[in-house]
């Protein structure tokens, strides 16, 4: 694996992670339809994200399976958004995340879980 995955790259993980194993074909198409890409713009960007080693493509058919899960890109880019913008700090990320919007009592439930776990 080599780099970041950038917001592009990223929907069209999302479409191979919920559509896998995929062509390139279904991807554009999908990709069309959802976000309003033209069929370049996709292949352009499934070929980064293979040269990336997101992304394995087996032919015939330009058939695409992820080589990362949705959990870890999700744990990296969190990573990611802790140490750039949060100082390394998880709480401090917690705290902007909970200083505006109040909980439900089932999220507070679940995030002592959580904790409690730890």
């Amino acid at each position: 694996m080599n780099g970041k995955l950038y917001d592009s790259e990223a929907k069209v993980m999302e479409i191979v992670w919920g559509e896998s194993p995929i062509t390139a074909k279904e991807i554009a198409l999908i990709a069309a339809e959802t976000i309003g890409w033209n069929k370049n713009t996709t292949y352009t960007i499934i070929k980064k994200l293979v040269a990336k080693g997101f992304l394995h493509r087996k032919d015939p058919g330009f058939i695409c399976t992820p080589l990362i899960s949705r959990e870890y890109a999700q744990k990296t880019e969190a990573t990611s958004l802790v140490e750039k913008v949060f100082g390394g700090s998880r709480a401090a990320l917690f705290s902007s995340l909970l200083e505006d919007e109040p909980l439900t009592v089932e999220e507070l439930d679940e995030l002592r879980k959580w904790i409690d776990g730890r």
